[in-house]
């Protein structure tokens, strides 16, 4: 190539540059997608997908159409293999197991962080997240085999348990009031510990176990993610059973969702729950590509996303964590496109709620 043809392809190329900085298409450009679709009435709509910091840094609305559509994200600190979400106030926190730390997005507060890099308190392999009404943090090391627990600036608090407690340490979750913390032990194909232990926050003391392994109904074979309901009651994602059991605070069987199966409704590699202030219980399933959801008596209401290999708006293929906040949004995690999709209640305008402050963002250039 002669430097005159050169020329000539710099000149085309900052040509082409200049027409698409000066046409710069809107997000607005794509159609909001719902859930259910038209013509039935729509309960959520997909909000956004975060993916890296540089998302609350930057205010780009090409930039933004570039990350909804190819999942491609501007300078900062990327999810490299996201595995779980909690939500507080406002504030998300995506634990990463590659880069062994906990991210953290303060939306309210614009700004970005992680928590585990340095000790006291440095994470191995953070696991299972959740957070208590004060939104502390507490996180699941699966390297540790300890329950590390943070405030919400990522001060480290102390440590629960340890090595001698657990086989496989997977998941977490702690009362509101930051009293009790339930570990899930997933247990392996050689071992019997496949259960729930329990442990007083404050003194570290082991309080009980909950279940053992079996496919009886209040039994657990393979459990993964638990969570607990705003009327205290646990729900542990029954792994090797295909199924959500649901047990009271101190271990009394109360009831399950789901069986086996490729049909809505039941579960083939169900990951991750949660539950929501009407006692709706949100179920991610890597197998389906999507979460379900089901109302307190098992009963499915609604399936969000679906399965395939291209990276788009609500569109999976290894769902993993899953967390409902305080106004009713939905947050899940896809290990395979490394992102967070968010979904918005429809009753919940895009400006309200602790992240309605992230609509602003875009106006302030």
């Amino acid at each position: 190539m002669n430097r005159q043809t050169i020329l000539v392809f710099i000149a085309n190329l900052l040509l082409l540059q200049s027409c698409a900085s000066t046409s710069e298409i809107e997000p607005q450009a794509l159609e909001p997608l719902y859930f259910p679709p038209p013509p039935e009435q729509p309960r959520f709509v997909f909000e956004r997908t975060l993916q890296s910091s540089a998302q609350l840094e930057s205010t780009s609305t090409q930039g933004q159409l570039k990350n909804l559509l190819t999942g491609i994200t501007e300078s900062g600190t990327a999810m490299s293999k996201p595995f779980d979400v909690a939500v507080c106030n406002g504030i998300i926190f995506v634990s990463d197991t590659v880069l062994r730390t906990v991210l953290v997005f303060d939306i309210p507060s614009r700004r970005f962080f992680q928590i585990g890099k340095d000790s006291p308190g440095e994470l191995q392999k953070p696991l299972g997240l959740d957070t208590d009404n004060e939104c502390n943090l507490y996180v699941a090391d699966g390297t540790a085999r300890s329950i590390m627990v943070y405030d919400q600036g990522g001060q480290f608090i102390r440590a629960i348990a340890g090595q001698q407690w657990f086989d496989r340490l997977s998941h977490v979750a702690v009362n509101d009031e930051g009293s009790r913390v339930y570990a899930v032990d997933t247990g392996g194909v050689g071992s019997d510990l496949h259960h729930v232990r329990v442990f007083d926050v404050n003194s570290g003391a082991h309080l009980m176990d909950i279940s053992k392994r079996g496919k009886q109904a209040g039994e657990l074979n393979l459990p993964r993610d638990i969570e607990i309901d705003s009327a205290g009651n646990l729900y542990v994602v029954d792994g090797g059973n295909f199924r959500v059991q649901v047990f009271d605070q101190e271990g009394k069987f109360l009831s399950q969702i789901g069986q086996l199966g490729r049909r809505y409704g039941q579960f083939a590699r169900p990951k991750g729950v949660a539950t929501d202030a009407d006692a709706n219980v949100y179920v991610s399933d890597a197998a389906h590509g999507n979460f379900q959801i089901f109302d307190a008596q098992g009963q499915l209401l609604l399936f969000v996303g679906n399965r395939q290999e291209k990276f788009e708006r609500a569109s999976y293929m290894l769902p993993a964590g899953i967390a409902v906040d305080e106004d009713g949004r939905v947050y899940m995690i896809d290990q395979y496109f490394r992102k967070l999709d968010i979904f918005r209640p429809v009753t919940l305008k895009e400006s309200e709620g602790f992240l309605g402050i992230w609509s602003s963002y875009s106006q302030a250039k």
